[in-house]
């Protein structure tokens, strides 16, 4: 399925972009990120298992437990973002 992905501070520095379509097998907000990590290089350092990254599904602060849906947008904050 394709979801939208948007990515915050010190993610979207190290990732050196904003947001991207992504086509993923995942069902939940865990396996998508595991999916992104599995992806190496910067994505694996920035998403690493262990560092303490939220995320949001469709613009609500979610577990990542949550369930992914077709078009979705998933946001990857670091735990503190500045205005």
């Amino acid at each position: 399925m394709k979801v939208q992905l948007r990515y915050f501070a010190s993610i979207r520095e190290a990732l050196g972009l904003g947001s991207e379509s992504f086509d993923t097998q995942a069902s939940t907000l865990a396996a998508l990120r595991a999916e992104l990590v599995a992806r190496g290089g910067t994505y694996a350092d920035a998403l690493a298992p262990g560092r303490s990254v939220r995320v949001a599904l469709n613009q609500t602060m979610s577990d990542e437990t949550a369930a992914l849906t077709e078009g979705a947008e998933v946001g990857f904050f670091p735990p503190v973002t500045g205005g």
